[in-house]
């Protein structure tokens, strides 16, 4: 069975052509032995002439010996001119020849640098599964090197038959690290908790791929990032990389649901923690058996874990620290503790979403990246939350989609609140998103919510979790359609829809408009906000409601 890069990509939901190349993946995937990788969305960028040419091929396989293979799939209805075969797009015209041959040279020769000169084997295939071409000698490319509709049961063997098993090689390693390095698609945190439902195929220029270009010795990383700009998919790159290179590797959060999120969706092979589940594991290893039934039970176990030295089994070659915000110097001074001198440190963070009012860590000699574009919420919303901030903190607007739907919903009073958040839901759902499409979220703790120990609104019935955990530590949830969650707990994840409802505040100042920014961008489409009087008057004065 061929190995697919990136993952996840068996959850993408995709329509049109994306479909089909996911279906083309599974064959790969099945029909390739383990001779062959297959990598799939990889990007390139040139500057040639002066100009930036932006282009894409469909995948690149590659055998043990580092040989490429590209392969370019056209869906659809191709055209036969004097100049070989084109493409047709709304309102242009793509010569399949021409877009072939640049990528073949421009990846060429950026692979030739990454190799040093040594040489390495690339080749190319057409494959046009819906159309036959009728004049294989005027296509513009070599007739064996296309795979129609006529053949297109013969693509696997075909890929056999120029490519082969292959050799092992030096060069291959190169040949994969290059490959890796300009892929674009790494898992976003989305939807429902601890569950990778949707996967984002783009975070345009995202900390993914460029962090990691950064050469210093020794790695001390530290990314501000606003929501939604890649964070926690540079997190998963390094993890992931980590993993592959076969070193010890250390993840470390704030919120238990982004930890049982990220090891839902990240390879077997690292630790994936809170602090306080790090603490717990550090102890127990010790031998002692924290009592969590006991006032002070956390704070007793930092203490202990403070008390005793990291030995062998947990000290790790790379430190990730994720929601950065949210941890004290002495949180950092204990994790810190647990990676060995060379190790690789990175440090997240998003001081907007610092809801616990904690003061920055200090990091002296470290190198800082800020990332403020927004890829994830749609252009419309993340201008609309712009406005609330001061202008050197205010997030760019990067997504792909312009629109973004938001709409603002006022209950007078806490018994009109369960008929607003009913009409926000049919909102949702009429607008085509599915239950598992939206997640309800209040803008208040746990305590204060008439949300959270709900069961249903109406007809609907939400699922919430329970605060226990199975065998597995995986955390158990209600029956039910409809996420619900506080705005703390989903912090780091997102949803297509988003509901945020019980926002109130008497003034709108920082800690309201941070709680409302986190609750705001986990939107990736639609956002209803179903929001007090007093809180409605405020923002409307800012030009928001």
């Amino acid at each position: 069975m061929a190995k697919i890069y990136p993952d996840g990509w068996r959850e993408l939901e995709a329509s049109g052509a994306a479909a089909r190349e996911i279906a083309t993946l599974a064959r790969f995937e099945a029909a390739l032995s383990d001779d062959y990788a297959v990598y799939h969305a990889v990007h390139w960028t040139t500057v040639e002439q002066g100009h930036s040419i932006y282009g894409e091929v469909s995948f690149a396989i590659v055998n043990r010996a580092g040989a490429v293979l590209l392969i370019e799939q056209m869906s659809g209805l191709l055209d036969e001119s004097p100049e070989g075969l084109v493409k047709r797009y709304p309102g242009k015209r793509l010569s399949v020849p021409v877009r072939i041959g640049r990528t073949l040279q421009v990846l060429g020769r950026k692979l030739a640098e990454r190799t040093r000169g040594a040489a390495v084997t690339m080749e190319y295939l057409l494959y046009c599964p819906d159309y036959t071409v009728r004049e294989p000698a005027t296509a513009g490319l070599a007739p064996e090197r296309i795979v129609d509709a006529a053949c297109r049961d013969r693509l696997v063997a075909r890929i056999v038959e120029v490519l082969g098993p292959g050799e092992a090689a030096p060069q291959a390693d190169s040949v994969h690290r290059f490959l890796r390095d300009i892929i674009q698609l790494e898992p976003d945190v989305s939807a429902l908790v601890g569950q990778a439902r949707t996967l984002v195929n783009r975070v345009s220029g995202g900390l993914a791929h460029w962090a990691r270009q950064l050469d210093m010795a020794p790695f001390r990383l530290r990314v501000t990032g606003t929501a939604g700009s890649g964070k926690t998919q540079l997190a998963l790159a390094e993890y992931r990389a980590a993993v592959e290179a076969g070193r010890t590797v250390l993840y470390v959060c704030y919120n238990r649901p982004l930890a049982d999120h990220i090891r839902a969706i990240a390879p077997a092979g690292g630790r994936i923690c809170t602090f306080h589940m790090l603490c717990d594991q550090f102890v127990r290893s010790h031998g002692l058996t924290p009592d969590f039934a006991a006032p002070g039970a956390f704070e007793r176990l930092v203490e202990s874990a403070a008390g005793l030295v990291p030995g062998p089994d947990f000290l790790f070659d790379t430190v990730i620290v994720d929601e950065g915000q949210d941890f004290p110097e002495r949180w950092r001074d204990l994790v810190f503790r647990h990676a060995r001198p060379e190790a690789r440190l990175l440090w997240l963070e998003d001081p907007l979403q610092n809801l616990y009012g904690r003061e920055p860590v200090q990091l002296p000699g470290w190198v800082g990246l800020r990332a403020r574009g927004n890829y994830r919420s749609p252009r419309a919303i993340v201008r609309l939350l712009a406005e609330l901030m001061p202008e050197a903190d205010r997030p760019e607007a990067r997504s792909p989609f312009e629109r973004g739907e938001v709409d603002f919903l006022v209950f007078e009073d806490d018994d009109a609140l369960e008929a607003r958040v009913r009409e926000a839901v049919r909102q949702c759902y009429a607008a085509g998103f599915r239950a598992e499409d939206t997640a309800l979220i209040t803008f208040r703790g746990r305590e204060h919510s008439r949300l959270l120990g709900r069961d249903s609104l109406g007809r609907v019935s939400l699922r919430r979790f329970t605060g226990r955990y199975d065998l597995f530590g995986s955390p158990e949830f209600s029956p039910g359609e409809l996420l619900v969650e506080s705005v703390y707990r989903f912090k780091g994840q997102a949803a297509p829809a988003v509901v945020l409802a019980e926002v109130d505040f008497e003034r709108l100042d920082d800690r309201a408009m941070r709680k409302l920014f986190v609750g705001a961008t986990r939107a990736m489409m639609k956002l209803v906000v179903v929001v007090s009087p007093r809180a409605h008057a405020l923002l409307a004065e800012r030009g928001i409601a």
